[in-house]
C-alpha cells in the first residue's frame, strides 16, 4: 500500500538564468521542504531535492540538484510537490493538515448530515471550509472554532454549527 502523499509546494516560474525557480510552499516553515529530503510529483515519476532556498516577498527562490539552467527551470513550472505523511511533523491540538480533513462527514451540530469535506481554502482572509452535499452546490464557510466547533479524526467527522442568516441576504425589492 502506497503512503498518503501530502502537497507541499509548488514550482513556479524560472527565476534568473541558473535553474532557480520561484516556490510557493504550503508549509507552517517556508524552509521546512529543505528537511522532508526527496520531494516527488504527484505520480511519482519524477523526485526532486531542494538544494538551496531563500526568502522572497510572499514565495522562495529555490534551485534543485540536477536543475541548472533556464530553460530547465522553466520546464519545471507548476509542478506540485509531494512528501509522504509520515514525513511530516505531528500536528498540535486544534490544527490539521488538509489532507485528514478532506473526505470527512459534516454534521450539523444537531447530529444532520450535510455532506463531505472537499476542500480547505484560503483566499487571503482565513482558512475556509468547503464542504460537498450529496446534491446542490457546495457550501463555503469560515473554517473557525464558531463554525466547526469539533473535528472528530477518529471518528472521521467535522461537526459544523451553520451560521445565522446573513444580515442583508434578503432579495433585494425595487420600487
Amino acid at each position: 500500500m502506497m503512503s498518503a502523499l501530502v502537497c507541499v509546494a509548488r514550482i513556479g516560474a524560472a527565476h534568473g538564468v541558473r535553474g532557480a525557480v520561484k516556490l510557493w510552499t504550503f508549509t507552517e516553515d517556508p524552509f521546512a521542504i529543505k528537511r522532508y529530503g526527496l520531494l516527488s510529483s504527484k505520480d511519482g515519476k519524477r523526485q526532486f531535492e531542494v538544494a538551496t532556498a531563500r526568502e522572497a516577498k510572499d514565495h522562495l527562490v529555490a534551485t534543485f540538484k540536477g536543475v541548472t539552467t533556464r530553460d530547465e527551470a522553466e520546464r519545471l513550472n507548476g509542478i506540485e510537490l509531494y512528501v509522504a505523511r509520515e514525513k511530516l511533523p505531528a500536528t498540535d491540538a486544534d490544527e490539521y493538515y488538509h489532507t485528514d480533513l478532506i473526505g470527512l462527514a459534516a454534521v450539523t451540530t444537531e447530529g444532520d448530515a450535510l455532506g463531505r469535506v472537499h476542500a480547505i481554502h484560503n483566499f487571503g482572509a482565513g482558512n475556509i471550509i468547503e464542504i460537498a452535499p450529496p446534491k446542490g452546490p457546495t457550501l463555503l464557510l469560515p473554517f473557525t472554532n464558531a463554525v466547526v466547533p469539533e473535528v472528530d479524526l477518529a471518528g472521521g467527522r467535522v461537526v459544523i454549527a451553520l451560521p445565522q442568516e446573513i444580515e442583508g441576504d434578503d432579495e433585494i425589492s425595487s420600487s
